[in-house]
């Protein structure tokens, strides 16, 4: 057979492995996969575009108008030598100011100073139709207003002002002019008019309100900071005081600045690394009693501990368990294990052994001897800790009193020192305000509308319905998880395609042959079943030919061939395809001999014949020669046993699996050169892994765009015996139409069309 994937290669690939050495994606498959996409992506793209006419047809114009502000970056208006360069620009500080005129407060300065609330023209709702449309649904769905808790209850020039306000901050933008100090003020109105005395509005309001804070702060800063001097001047010479009066009550001197030192710092600085050096030793005497314990408990006396090693009575005792342990084997190899020697020598080394043993339990008693004297050392040293920790802790406390009295009048000191600094440089500094902005360009009435943008609206309507429609058919290009191309069969499955069979147009079908009286005979009623002999000449008779060739090559000179046909699941064409092979090869002058082995869905049985009245079942019971139970089509020769199953069979993989069964084709092999099985799927019933010792070779069928490749995948790994059996994998009705769009440039289906020439579905 031709060479293929072991099943346990296959096991665990994905669809994601089995397509990586196909990235990156290629641009053939890109246009291919936009090609078989394209209904959807040209009906997504129509849809944007439709919208995007709407969209313009039903929006209102819009006027922007812009005033533009200039913030003083030089702080000190003093210098007269400040350059262009010496200017900083700082960005948050910018962005400051655009939240400065963004907020409410200048927008109900404005509000006061256009009287909007009392407009109507402002007050009104000018949108689009979706837009006015969304504002009527909202209002439709508002709770409160049907309760009347909302207008009603609340006060009509509040819910006005408050309407005001969130239309001019939704109609409103401050931008920073590239890397500049400039601001812009622009205001969205249906109104040319009306937008440009907004934005003004906002100019003039900022300015002022820059005035009106520069004074405020002034005058609040000067009144807070006299009161706090002179609470900070009490505080400080209290806290002076409360320092002194500590070190006088408890003796504390301090020298130089310096902070006491204590003998008991020094005593537990010393005990705490005598501590830590006897922990060490602790652990390292417990750590090598536990080693010795170890190996006294296991009874390993081989192992060595380091004194062990430098002991000459262990040392003596293993020198004469080796020797005797040597002689002992020399011994038991010439003169057997039972010899009174070799008893009398592992007696011996028995003895060696508890020597070491005893031996090994002495330095044991050392080790933990060790051990004991390290830990009462740690013991005594952390006693003696703790007293000087009790000793040491009184004056610790005293000292952390101390120092928390002396940080605490350091505070009040530099709180009283920076307060009288700024005190004095605010009263040197008064004057009146002077704000840092001006404007430099005053918003006009705007000539053009800003909105909307009629060709981006196009534009963008169409971008986003190609996206939607790429994003859908990209989902259904992922999720087409089925089999198409050569490529699956061989990466998925580990095998040979064998060829692809068309989708029968029924134009192209003869009528069905009912067949005569004589009970003998196939009646075929679905003229598909005759497909093969009755179109010798079309490429779906070349597939199966071509099926035929990989079989024989397979099998080899073997007789009977006998070849099973499977599939994954119901309805994929399996029976259709076992009965114009068996035609096929019984046409081509092969004696061939069609089973309906699938009886749980008889389906081959029904197609050619219904009218049968015994079949595999009567077959098997062997009562009369099998011949008597075969049906016979006369134009190819073809030789059927059919199924005929009055009654559900429970246990149909027994029965395609028995020793009758083996018999039944042994028989028919006397008289067949081939014997074609048409099993039941894989997935629904385990009647193939059951019979499939009694079969030569498998055919796989699958449906063109139907069948699951995880699914088939699963299947056959599942049976390594009927794997190994596959020839190959034949396509069932395939879409040549469309099988294009899913090949690869180059290969044998993408030049379907030029070869069609030598397919002539006539019959001849």
């Amino acid at each position: 057979m031709q060479e293929r994937i072991e099943p346990s290669q296959l096991i665990g690939r994905t669809d994601s492995q089995a397509a990586g050495s196909d990235l990156p994606i290629e641009f053939s498959r890109i246009v291919a996969g936009s090609r078989r996409q394209s209904r959807i992506i040209l009906a997504c793209a129509v849809v944007g575009v439709v919208f995007g006419f709407v969209a313009n047809a039903t929006a209102v114009p819009e006027y922007t108008a812009t005033a533009n502000l200039l913030i003083d970056s030089q702080k000190d208006s003093n210098s007269l030598t400040a350059s262009i360069a010496e200017l900083t620009f700082d960005t948050g500080a910018i962005d400051s100011q655009v939240e400065i005129i963004k907020s409410e407060k200048i927008a109900r300065q404005v509000i006061d100073a256009l009287k909007l609330t009392e407009d109507q023209g402002f007050m009104g709702f000018h949108g689009s139709l979706w837009a006015r449309s969304l504002n009527a649904l909202r209002l439709a769905l508002n709770v409160s207003r049907w309760s009347g808790k909302s207008a009603a209850a609340d006060d009509a020039d509040v819910s006005a002002t408050r309407t005001a306000i969130d239309r001019l901050r939704d109609n409103l933008a401050v931008r920073r002019v590239a890397r500049t100090y400039v601001l812009s003020i622009q205001y969205t109105s249906p109104n040319r008019e009306l937008a440009a005395k907004i934005a003004n509005a906002f100019a003039d309001a900022y300015l002022t309100e820059q005035l009106d804070a520069k004074f405020e702060a002034t005058r609040r800063a000067a009144d807070w900071l006299e009161k706090r001097i002179s609470e900070l001047k009490e505080q400080a010479l209290e806290s002076d005081s409360s320092v002194q009066r500590f070190k006088a009550e408890h003796g504390i001197v301090v020298t130089g600045g310096v902070r006491p030192g204590l003998i008991s710092d020094q005593q537990i600085s010393q005990v705490n690394e005598e501590m830590v050096s006897a922990r060490a030793d602790t652990a390292r005497a417990q750590a090598r009693y536990a080693q010795i314990e170890d190996l006294l408990k296991s009874g390993r006396t081989g192992a060595a501990v380091p004194d062990s090693l430098a002991n000459p009575v262990i040392n003596e005792l293993r020198t004469k368990y080796l020797s005797a342990s040597k002689t002992e084997t020399q011994l038991e190899s010439k003169l057997g294990p039972d010899h009174m020697q070799v008893l009398a020598l592992k007696r011996e080394m028995d003895e060696y052994d508890r020597l070491i043993h005893d031996e090994l339990q002495r330095i044991a008693e050392s080790y933990r001897s060790e051990a004991e004297v390290a830990s009462t050392k740690e013991q005594s040293l952390a006693l003696s800790m703790n007293g000087l920790v009790g000793q040491s802790a009184i004056t610790n406390q005293t000292l952390v009193q101390l120092r928390e009295l002396e940080r605490e009048a350091d505070t009040y000191r530099s709180l009283y020192q920076t307060f009288m600094q700024r005190y004095q440089e605010a009263i040197q500094q008064q004057s009146f305000p002077v704000t840092e902005a001006r404007v430099i360009t005053g918003a006009a009435p705007p000539r053009v509308p800003s909105a909307p943008n009629r060709a981006a609206n196009l534009g963008l309507s169409l971008l986003g319905g190609l996206l939607v429609g790429a994003s859908l058919g990209a989902m259904r290009e992922h999720q087409d998880r089925v089999f198409r191309i050569l490529s699956h069969a061989r990466d998925d499955l580990g095998l040979e395609l064998l060829g692809s069979l068309p989708i029968v147009p029924k134009a192209s079908v003869a009528a069905p042959n009912a067949g005569d009286a004589d009970p003998k005979r196939l009646r075929t009623t679905d003229p598909i079943q005759r497909y093969a002999i009755d179109n010798p000449f079309s490429s779906f008779a070349e597939t199966l030919r071509c099926a035929k060739v990989s079989l024989d090559l397979a099998i080899g000179q073997r007789r009977p061939k006998i070849v099973g046909i499977i599939s994954t699941l119901p309805n994929e064409g399996k029976s259709t395809v076992a009965k114009n092979f068996a035609s096929l090869l019984a046409h081509l002058g092969a004696s061939t001999l069609l089973i309906d082995a699938d009886l749980r869905n008889m389906g081959l049985t029904k197609a050619v014949a219904r009218h049968a009245k015994e079949g595999i079942i009567e077959a098997l019971k062997a009562e009369r020669p099998l011949a008597d139970y075969l049906l016979h089509e006369p134009e190819s020769g073809l030789s059927v046993l059919p199924a005929v199953i009055r009654r559900n069979v429970p246990h149909s993989s027994e029965v395609i699996s028995s020793a009758a069964m083996r018999g039944l084709i042994e028989k028919a092999g006397a008289d067949h050169d081939y014997i074609v099985l048409d099993l039941p799927p894989l997935g629904p019933v385990v009647d193939v892994r059951a019979a499939a010792s009694l079969i030569d070779a498998f055919i796989f069928v699958v449906e063109w765009g139907r069948t699951p490749r995880a699914l088939a995948q699963a299947e056959l790994t599942t049976d390594p015996a009927v794997l190994q059996k596959c020839v190959g994998v034949i396509y069932n009705k395939v879409n040549l139409k469309r099988v294009k769009l899913y090949e690869d440039y180059g290969s044998k289906d993408y030049y379907y069309g030029r070869y069609t020439k030598y397919y002539n579905s006539e019959s001849v």
